[in-house]
């Protein structure tokens, strides 16, 4: 009988996503066991016509899910054979026959688990029931016929299996159960159509990624082994990296892949498990790396790979190399081999050997001399300019700000020609809402639409009060109109009537006096003879009685009334007599201020005790000093002082100030002379010091005399026996370079001879601590600054002598402050000149010590030439040292190739000696190979031979400095 094969298959392939070219050999894989013996495996029943056997073959071979090439080796087989590895085949089935067969079984086991999420309720022998179960499904979905996988895969089993995972609780995702769970998805993946359905569906990749979050070590490599061979799929790795981001947010990480970093640091003691989780990791990491966008785009790959440099990888890669494990190693190997090459590839687009992407310094200067005398240059300086104006607060969340720049260029980057992203951290396709998402929270976004809600409301409301005041306006202006057309009519009636008045009462008047004649003829003999109503005219309140009884009263309390709504509705005009312009500023100099004409009086008049006036409001209040012709117009115009327009009454009152102009100009000397000392000294003091110390410096000297013997024996034959030099040669050294290396210059060799033998002048940057800022100081402008100050001093003690001589006024204390600023002020200014001719002595004595003449160079030019000597002599010994670094690094890593290469021929010595392994599926291979490394084979050797072709290149062509330690 022929020997049981595993897994329902029939027979045993060797199946290799990335070993297609050979044509696939069907072989038995037998027990390595002499007492075994192979026997002829003889057909129950007889053999079918050949027709019918190709269409019973055919079904079984559809059941198997081979690729064509398998298939048809297959179908090459003669007809006996075929007719045994059906019946076998059926054999098979027959035995597994039962409830454990059908998909339905494993999914109601899977719905149920999932309801009763908790395992503290169970019981041992239950968990170790669901456990087996979830087992047996892992088992089946390897080895059933493929119409198992497909009836479980129409059932829509995977998202059971995801809900299970989903809904688990905490002692769940430690258990067995999970580690099994995560086993069943790898194995659906273990054939075509699986694979294909667990990649399509729409949250497979994400689920399986949270399970990173157990603590349960095997669970974890499983879940990683899974990813890795994703990565490696067509399509797969853009839903890897989602998937991390998914288990960002899922797991609250502040960036992507901290959990695997974190995991890949920490030590649990446990040998076994600790190297297996860390070369899971380390073979993922590779795979998201080196697949997808990153096999083609080294963009795509120095940019993933900064988030996890960012993270400090590199140390933990470092401390993993403890652990000596050959297949851990390997994947170290790798991950720094590629690293190493992607640097150097990125570096000779700027013609260097290394580019330093922990120097900002090195960075900006690579891109400033990439863009200079390019388009692109003002846009570069104008993104500097707005940085620099950017906010930024430690407690605020003005560092999204930074993060949305951030990501833009990222996305700017790595973005392909068509504008595809094939990341998904940056921001996609540009979306404004995305933007402001990243910028503000949902709290902010409801606050701000809030407030647009207010302020649409209260433009609003403020639009329907202007319509509604032009409204009133309009009524206002008609009704003054129709005021004044009845005021007018009113006026003509009160005249005519006035008039009748008049006219009545002197009739009433002589009718009255008629009467008076009439009734006193009448009266004699009555009681009315013995009254006189004159005597009661002495008491009452005659205009009490006339106010209350007028005949006229209303009509004159209605004409008062609109007199006097007029009389308040006129105004007064201002009167203005200086240029609208002027007057314009003046107002608004005047509002800045905050002060009244009678507060600015009395702060000049007391040379500003109170500190009322800062220096730019002198400063300001110079430029509106009163000119003769203003001062003419307003004098014209004195006794109209109320009806004066604010900024010609402001001009009016100071002119009245005795000397106003010059007591302004002492009071903005006076506060600006401190600030003008204070910045003309140190630069006085930077010549001094600097003549001080290139005099004195032994390291300078000691460096002259090597750059003078070298000059000498370089030129000997021509220009030697020299005796000296102009100071302006040293920038001259860094332009002499090797003929052996163009590379190399005079300054690098003199830098390791001094470095060598003359110990003791590496101190020259502390002997010469001052000449940057002398290199800076312009003689011919501090002079003039010097006497402006002098000319100053002069122009105060003048206005001090006139202010003497007027007679004192209340109030006005500028000669008792100025003399005693003028005392202080002289004494300050004269330490400064003191100063000042003795830096020039020492600078003087310090030119000719170098033999050049004194008289035709200037600080800036002496000191400068010293100043970029020292800056050249730092950057070349700061290239030195990565020179040495470089070389250390490349025997480091001759070193490790050579151990690879050892390493590689042993294991390829193992995997030919072990031909009885068991036999695994696709899927199954492409783990093992990213778990053992060899699908990182290949790259290795291509990046060997890369590194080798790029180090020659750099060789001949660089124009930079080269990183490798000198040898002279």
């Amino acid at each position: 009988m022929a020997p049981r094969k595993r897994g329902g298959r029939g027979i045993s392939f060797i199946f290799c996503c990335f070993r297609n070219s050979d044509h696939p050999e069907i072989t038995y894989r037998l027990r390595n066991d002499s007492n075994f013996a192979l026997q002829t495996m003889e057909p129950a029943l007889p053999m079918p016509p050949v027709e019918e056997l190709d269409v019973m073959f055919s079904e079984l071979v559809d059941e198997l899910d081979l690729t064509d090439k398998h298939r048809e080796a297959m179908f090459a087989l003669p007809a006996e054979k075929k007719w045994q590895i059906y019946c076998s085949k059926k054999k098979d089935q027959e035995e597994n026959k039962g409830a454990t067969s059908w998909p339905e079984f494993y999914i109601d086991q899977l719905n149920s688990m999932a309801a009763r999420k908790s395992l503290l309720a169970l019981e041992k022998e239950e968990e170790e029931e669901r456990s087996k179960t979830i087992e047996s499904l892992k088992t089946a979905l390897r080895t059933k016929p493929m119409r198992f996988v497909t009836r479980f895969i129409d059932l829509d089993g995977l998202s059971c299996i995801l809900n299970f995972l989903k809904t688990m609780d905490y002692e769940t995702s430690e258990s067995r159960i999970h580690t099994s769970l995560i086993g069943c998805i790898k194995a659906l993946m273990n054939n075509s159509q699986g694979r294909a359905h667990v990649l399509a569906h729409s949250e497979s990749i994400n689920v399986i990624a949270q399970s990173l979050s157990t603590e349960n070590i095997k669970t974890k490599v499983a879940v990683l082994e899974i990813l890795g061979a994703v990565c490696l799929v067509p399509g797969g790795h853009k839903k890897v990296l989602q998937a991390m981001l998914h288990y960002q947010k899922y797991a609250s990480e502040r960036t992507r892949f901290q959990t695997l970093i974190n995991d890949l640091d920490k030590s649990t003691g446990r040998y076994r498990d600790e190297v297996s989780l860390k070369t899971a990791i380390m073979s993922f990491i590779n795979a998201v790396l080196s697949q997808g966008a990153g096999v083609e785009s080294l963009d795509f790959r120095l940019h993933l790979r900064y988030e996890f440099l960012m993270l400090g990888i590199q140390p933990v890669i470092d401390k993993l190399r403890e652990h000596e494990n050959s297949t851990l190693d390997r994947h170290l190997d790798f991950f720094e081999m590629l690293r190493n090459e992607d640097e150097l590839e990125f570096a000779k687009r700027f013609e260097l050997v290394h580019i330093d992407t922990k120097s900002a310094t090195q960075m900006f200067e690579l891109t400033r001399k990439r863009l200079t005398h390019s388009e692109a240059y003002p846009h570069f300086m104008s993104i500097l300019h707005h940085c620099l104006q950017m906010p930024y607060k430690r407690s605020g969340n003005t560092v999204q700000y930074w993060l949305l720049l951030d990501r833009i260029i990222q996305q700017i980057v790595i973005q392909n020609d068509k504008g595809q992203d094939p990341d998904s951290t940056p921001l996609e396709n540009f979306n404004i809402k995305n933007v402001v998402r990243m910028l503000v929270n949902e709290n902010e976004v409801k606050q701000w639409k809030e407030q647009a809600e207010k302020m649409r409301k209260e433009h609003n409301e403020l639009q329907q009060k202007l319509e509604k005041k032009e409204r009133e306006c309009d009524a206002k202006t008609q009704e003054k109109e129709e005021m004044m057309q009845t005021l007018n009519k009113m006026k003509e009636k009160l005249e005519k009537e006035t008039t009748e008045h008049k006219q009545v009462k002197q009739q009433v008047a002589d009718l009255t006096a008629q009467l008076h004649e009439l009734s006193r003829n009448k009266l004699e003999g009555t009681v009315w003879t013995e009254i006189d109503d004159t005597k009661v005219f002495k008491i009452l309140d005659l205009e009490d009685l006339e106010r209350t009884f007028s005949a006229y009263q209303r009509q004159q309390k209605e004409a008062d009334a609109i007199d006097d709504t007029l009389s308040s509705k006129l105004k007064v005009k201002e009167l203005s007599v200086i240029d609208g312009r002027r007057a314009q500023n003046c107002n608004i100099l005047l509002s800045r201020l905050k002060l009244s004409n009678d507060e600015i009086k009395r702060a000049i008049l007391t040379m500003d005790e109170q500190e009322d006036l800062p220096k730019d409001m002198l400063e300001q209040l110079l430029k509106f000093v009163p000119e003769k012709s203003d001062i003419d117009l307003l004098e014209e115009h004195r006794h109209e002082l109320d009806r004066m327009a604010k900024a010609d009454r402001f001009l009016f009152e100071m002119s009245r100030i005795n000397h106003y102009q010059q007591r302004l100009q002492s009071l903005y000397f006076k506060k600006k002379f401190a600030e003008r000392v204070a910045e003309v000294k140190p630069k006085v003091e930077a010549i001094r010091s600097g003549s001080e110390e290139v005099f004195r410096s032994s390291a300078l000297k000691q460096l002259l005399e090597v750059v003078l013997a070298f000059g000498n024996y370089m030129n000997k034959g021509q220009r030697g026996n020299a005796y000296g030099f102009k100071i302006s040669s040293l920038n001259k050294i860094a332009d002499t370079k090797s003929s052996i290396d163009k590379n190399i210059t005079l300054l690098h060799y003199l830098i390791t001879i001094v470095e060598n033998k003359y110990p003791s002048v590496l101190n020259l940057n502390e002997e010469l601590r001052d000449i940057p800022q002398a290199a800076k100081v312009n003689m011919t402008e501090l002079d003039k600054e010097i006497s402006t100050l002098r000319s100053g001093l002069k122009a105060v003690e003048t206005e001090l002598e006139y202010q003497k001589s007027q007679p004192p006024q209340p109030g006005d204390k500028f000669v008792s402050v100025v003399s005693q600023f003028i005392t202080v002020a002289s004494f300050s200014f004269s330490d400064v000149e003191d100063l000042l001719a003795e830096a020039k002595d020492l600078f003087t004595k310090a030119v000719k010590h170098f033999g050049e003449e004194a008289g035709k160079i200037q600080p800036d030019e002496f000191f400068g030439i010293f100043d970029q000597f020292l800056q050249a002599v730092s950057e070349a010994k700061q290239e030195n040292e990565n020179m040495r670094k470089k070389k250390e690094e490349e025997e480091r890593r001759a070193r490790m190739e050579a151990q690879l290469k050892e390493q590689r021929e042993r294991e390829r010595k193992m995997r030919k000696a072990k031909e009885n392994s068991e036999e695994s599926g696709e899927f199954d291979d492409l783990v093992s190979a990213l778990r053992s490394g060899e699908v990182f084979d290949k790259d290795l050797s291509k990046l060997k031979r890369n590194r080798k072709r790029i180090t020659n290149q750099m060789t001949d062509s660089s124009r930079e400095r080269p990183i490798t330690k000198l040898n002279f």
